[in-house]
């Protein structure tokens, strides 16, 4: 067994303020009232708990404007939600089945134990601080083993631990018995590991181990182990290189893997005389998936990596250390220290520890002591006879996987005798009869041919009993818990809220484009230009990008190399282009059909012995495809021929773009940031650079600035004026969504008049 199998395996837009909520009225004369919304009363409880939560931490907390301005708030998402019942849309099945996800989400917190949570954490991170290194002996066993079996392998284990701890060499005696596959090799040696590595039980008592002594048997999901501590050392917390690889495999030809040697070796040598690391990286590595980044790997710390790749980075000890060639199953490595990073603060690593657990195997002792305490909580207890009416059912017919069981009829009186309707056990007083557990275990049967029946059928009531109770908590959270309950209506309202806003609002502002113009022209004074210029600007990382760029802005014609294929090839003797080039082909006719300022010059060639007339054939060919199939205007596909043979006859295809972007991608091809071209009008706070050159009026200006260098063109001076609607079309689509809530908002004011009581408000100003 390798180590690793060790492994432990729209709605907040809608939310006020994370916290309004509503429900239908179920409110009694006896609860105080905050407001009435027309004849729906609002618990003044449920407003005070959403001001609380929401507003509890804020300066001005307990303030009569405070108070006030939330309760408008409050009111106006009260309303929405009111007119979405009103409408039903809290009894659609695409509403409850959206909530009901939710719910099952918002349930979990609520189905653990924290106490337990957080010794657990906390346990982790402390075992953090060490790696332990181990051996291991494995006895395979199934979790859900039968007693007979479990005792078995239990003595075997003890058996070998006996061995071992006489005197006889535990890797030999894992090679020889351990049923984990890699012992024969590596003796049962693991490494080092650190905590969160291993699955719980075996990290536990690999921890509690002293070094050179060996471990009782653990019990693990694989079956026993007993452990052998080699070692323990201070974490080395986690570190980040970047690496070059050579690939040689262990199965290659002799005759490459010295090839493969020699050229790590030599561009050990290059980079020793201080050549460039990155260069060498995207010329030489053949690790293609970091070979772009400059080589550079995620972070990782013990136990991640292969043990010659982990060691060797370790014992680099500063940024930019070079390790010696290395070797690894996957070929030869030469790897950069970028940097080391200690194991992180407890408050740092929390959050994502407490999700880890959640995962790993120790979450079963939360679960275990979660359902301890709803045993007792909820007041479960057992029907002796019910459970001895069902178990008695139990035979081979259960552990072949065939069990059937017919349901009695419904008692007409009560009976001495248990049948299927007697209680099996009572959660809160609630029966649950023993015909739905022997339901259950038809459903869930499994074939376990050998294994005894009243065995099964125990796991089985096991199973079913921790489900129930699980089950009939999930069912009363919102009894028993305010936090919850509140939690689940913000949800609730959330998705109704969601709904309604998007109809009356948000997709409204949008698809109303009468509506929209005629806002616009009666705001038109809120969308207005600044003066402003019109020009283009270019930045460069040198003096000679930024000539570069303006040499090759002028021509105002730019080559384009992305997605454009080099060669068509066509059938032998012929003009039909080849199956092979269709996808290119496909690909660039795409590009050409969303971006209009491309131009395509296809060059067509001819093999040395074929007709002249054949170039043009070819060329014409290849433009036929893109202007009738793919639709591209043939003004855009220009056609030459070369009087040179080529070796294959293909046609050589070129690009030529009057966008800037092309010029950019082109200038940009080593570095992402190396050139920015921008065209367009600038008014007052666009651009830093144009703002101190806006008052110089037309004309051309060299800037350095913060490191870059610019270029600046002022082709016109714009004066302030109107906007379009189309230039500003953004800011206006907003606007008139808010004027249209407010418009709602008035007309649910006027269909719900609100009545505030306004004693109940006091209550809450406490400043």
């Amino acid at each position: 067994m390798h180590k690793r199998i060790l492994y432990a395996g729209p709605l907040a837009a809608a939310l006020l303020a994370a916290g309004c909520q509503t429900t239908k009225s179920t409110t009694t004369a006896k609860q105080p009232i905050v407001e009435t919304l027309g004849t729906h009363e609002v618990p003044a409880g449920e407003f005070a708990y959403v001001y609380r939560k929401n507003n509890g931490s804020a300066p001005e907390f307990g303030t009569r404007p405070s108070v006030q301005e939330y309760l408008d708030l409050y009111t106006n998402f009260k309303l929405k939600v009111l007119e979405a019942e009103q409408r039903g849309l809290d009894t659609t099945q695409a509403f409850k089945r959206e909530l009901e996800g939710y719910k099952q989400q918002l349930a979990q917190p609520y189905l653990t134990e924290k106490s337990v949570t957080d010794q657990l954490v906390r346990e982790a991170y402390d075992r953090m601080s060490k790696e332990v290194s181990a051996s291991h002996i494995l006895l395979r066993l199934a979790p859900d083993a039968s007693p007979a079996d479990t005792l078995a392998a239990y003595n075997k284990i003890m058996a070998l631990r006996q061995r071992v701890t006489g005197g006889e060499d535990f890797n030999k005696v894992a090679a020889e018995t351990s049923e984990d596959p890699s012992a024969r090799d590596n003796g049962g040696k693991l490494g080092y590991f650190t905590a969160m590595q291993m699955v719980y039980p075996f990290e536990s008592a690999a921890y509690r181990t002293k070094v050179g002594e060996v471990s009782p048997p653990v019990r693990t999901r694989f079956g026993y182990h007993i452990i052998k501590v080699n070692d323990v050392r201070t974490a080395q917390g986690e570190i980040k290189v970047a690496h070059l690889m050579i690939r040689a495999t262990p199965g290659m030809p002799k005759a490459d893997s010295v090839t493969a040697k020699k050229k790590i070796d030599e561009i050990y040598s290059r980079l020793q005389r201080n050549e460039s690391w990155d260069k060498l990286v995207a010329q030489f590595s053949e690790d293609a998936g970091s070979a772009a980044n400059g080589g550079e790997l995620p972070p990782f710390g013990t136990g991640r990596m292969i043990p010659s790749f982990e060691e060797a980075a370790f014992k680099l000890q500063k940024p930019g250390d070079l390790s010696a060639p290395v070797q690894t199953p996957y070929g030869w490595h030469l790897i950069k220290l970028v940097e080391k990073q200690p194991v992180p603060k407890f408050e740092d690593m929390e959050a994502s520890l407490k999700s880890k657990v959640s995962k790993d195997s120790r979450s079963e002792l939360n679960r275990t002591a979660f359902l301890k305490r709803i045993r007792t909580e909820n007041q479960f207890t057992e029907n002796q006879a019910g459970k001895d009416y069902a178990f008695a059912k139990a035979d081979t017919s259960l552990v072949n996987g065939r069990f059937k069981y017919t349901a009695p009829a419904p008692a007409t009186k009560a009976s001495k005798t248990p049948d299927g309707n007697a209680p099996l056990f009572t959660i809160k007083g609630k029966a649950y009869p023993v015909k739905d557990f022997l339901a259950y275990v038809q459903q869930n049967q499994r074939a376990k041919a050998g294994a005894d029946p009243r065995f099964t059928m125990q796991q089985l009531y096991d199973q079913y009993v921790d489900q129930t109770l699980t089950d009939f908590e999930k069912a009363n959270l919102e009894t028993k818990y305010e936090d919850y309950r509140m939690l689940v209506k913000e949800y609730r309202d959330g998705i109704l809220l969601f709904q309604l806003m998007d109809e009356k609002v948000w997709s409204k502002a949008i698809e109303d484009t009468v509506g929209l113009q005629k806002f616009f022209a009666d705001n038109q004074s809120k969308y207005q230009w600044e003066p402003r210029v019109q020009g283009t600007v270019i930045s460069a990382a040198t003096p000679q990008l930024l000539n570069q760029a303006q040499t090759q802005l002028k021509a105002g014609r730019y080559e384009v190399k992305r997605v454009v294929p080099p060669t068509v090839v066509f059938l032998a003797g012929k003009s039909a282009v080849i199956k092979a080039n269709w996808a290119n082909l496909d690909r660039l006719a795409s590009r050409l059909q969303t971006d209009t300022t491309l131009t395509l010059t296809v060059t067509g060639r001819t093999k040395r012995g074929e007709a002249a007339t054949l170039a043009a054939a070819r060329a014409n060919s290849v433009k036929n495809y893109f202007t009738n199939k793919a639709g591209v205007p043939a003004r855009r596909i220009k056609t030459t021929t070369s009087k040179a043979a080529s070796a294959d006859g293909s046609a050589l295809l070129s690009m030529i773009s009057t966008s800037p972007s092309a010029l950019e991608e082109s200038l940009n091809e080593q570095n992402p940031l190396a050139v920015q071209i921008q065209q367009r009008s600038f008014q007052k706070g666009d651009n830093k650079v144009v703002d101190e050159l806006m008052s110089k009026g037309p004309g051309t200006y060299t800037v350095n600035k913060d490191g870059r260098y610019y270029a600046v063109t002022i082709d016109k001076v714009l004066p302030a004026g109107p906007k379009t609607l189309a230039e500003a079309r953004g800011q206006a689509t907003s606007d008139y969504q808010n004027f249209l809530e407010k418009q709602w908002i008035s007309q649910l004011r006027e269909q719900y008049p609100v009545k505030v009581n306004q004693s109940e408000v006091d209550k809450l100003v406490t400043k």
